[in-house]
């Protein structure tokens, strides 16, 4: 049976790249193709010579060859990509464009953006933010994490790819993907070594926010989550002025003390013309080991997150809803030291189950026009 060159190359075509989420056919990678008899030889151009996706391509074109009828054999050699081909690369997936824009900033964007904030560290912001974006990417959203808290972070450790480094194509930046279709961009990806410590001021601050938007090639996402660092600093301010569209996840534990200074995390999103989408009271209660779920001990006390949602509901003048109460769960700290998010790892758990409800209410609301350009010019007088 001979093969079908047109099989062949509709077999490839179907073959993505991990890191770009392109078919490989149309980034310029498949070099040459031979079809002798029932054996298929090829070249496949990775993008930078010690490319770490390189074993899945390797058995992603090897899977899809041999399912084409007639292929008895794949002999596949994988090469680089000369500088030409990477700088060509480059201007096509920056679409012709010299300089990168942030693609989240533009009007026609129709990627939802959800700030993850806290007024104070320690209240699971960053385990949240994680376990969101996976019980998004479960319901088919193509779904990306920037870990912006600057000095604390843990995304990647949490998403288990704490030792990855992203693939670079000239001076563009692939984002990490994971096993669960979550990509993720982290400045502890872009640091020479794990333990090295960030201590930068503001304009670097806002220089590597600006890197982890513009110069990440995000490809299409229906969500993009940012874990914010907590209070109102540098970072936070920079996102109201690079993405003022961004809606803000405001999240809070029952005591007062959080309770109060979520309040002004929330205050600050409103200062920068973002939305406050809602907010999260994590760690809101125990329960009772030897009573069983009827009985709720509240550790840190109890009212916390109705108390932050009235409070800016009454100072923006919108509603903005208590959207879930977490319960205290070993299982979700769990998770995210093993790299292995609750959602995930055991679905069935009450905070994974209240996460996923929340992850449905937040990509269900669709995007408002909030911070969005209108593209409307006045032309005369009234």
């Amino acid at each position: 049976m001979s093969i079908s060159p047109e099989a062949v190359d509709a077999a490839l075509a179907r073959v993505h790249d991990p890191e770009i989420k392109r078919p490989i056919t149309e980034l310029g990678m498949v070099d040459t193709i031979h079809i002798d008899g029932g054996v298929v030889r090829l070249t496949v151009l990775l993008t930078v010579a010690g490319c770490p996706l390189k074993d899945t391509i390797d058995r992603d074109v090897n899977a899809a060859l041999r399912a084409v009828p007639g292929v008895t054999d794949v002999d596949l050699t994988l090469g680089v990509m000369s500088a030409e081909q990477r700088a060509g690369l480059q201007q096509q997936l920056r679409g012709g464009q010299a300089q990168r824009d942030i693609p989240f900033a533009q009007p026609g964007s129709l990627t939802q953006v959800f700030a993850v904030a806290s007024g104070k560290g320690g209240v699971g912001k960053s385990s949240l933010t994680v376990n969101l974006a996976l019980a998004m990417a479960a319901e088919g959203r193509a779904v990306g994490i920037v870990d912006a808290d600057i000095y604390g972070h843990s995304v990647p450790a949490m998403l288990g790819v704490a030792d990855a480094r992203p693939t670079q194509v000239e001076d563009l930046i692939m984002p990490v993907p994971t096993a669960s279709g979550v990509s993720v961009i982290s400045i502890g990806m872009l640091k020479p070594r794990r333990d090295q410590v960030v201590a930068w001021r503001g304009p670097m601050l806002d220089r590597a926010l600006v890197q982890m938007l513009a110069d990440v090639y995000w490809g299409d996402l229906d969500v993009l989550l940012l874990d914010l660092p907590p209070g109102t600093g540098d970072v936070a301010i920079s996102l109201g002025q690079h993405l003022p569209g961004a809606q803000v996840l405001v999240v809070t534990t029952p005591q007062e003390a959080a309770a109060e200074v979520a309040e002004r995390a929330g205050t600050m999103a409103s200062m920068m013309h973002q939305r406050v989408v809602g907010v999260v009271e994590n760690m809101s209660y125990l329960t009772c080991p030897h009573c069983g779920p009827s009985h709720q001990i509240e550790i840190f006390g109890a009212g916390g997150g109705e108390r932050v949602a009235s409070t800016l509901a009454s100072r923006f003048g919108y509603d903005v809803p208590l959207l879930a109460r977490i319960p205290f769960e070993p299982s979700l700290r769990e998770g995210g030291d093993a790299g292995k998010p609750v959602v995930e790892a055991d679905p069935t758990n009450p905070a994974a189950v209240a996460l996923r409800e929340v992850a449905t209410r937040l990509v269900g609301r669709g995007r408002g026009l909030a911070g969005r350009q209108l593209g409307l010019t006045p032309t005369g007088k009234f």
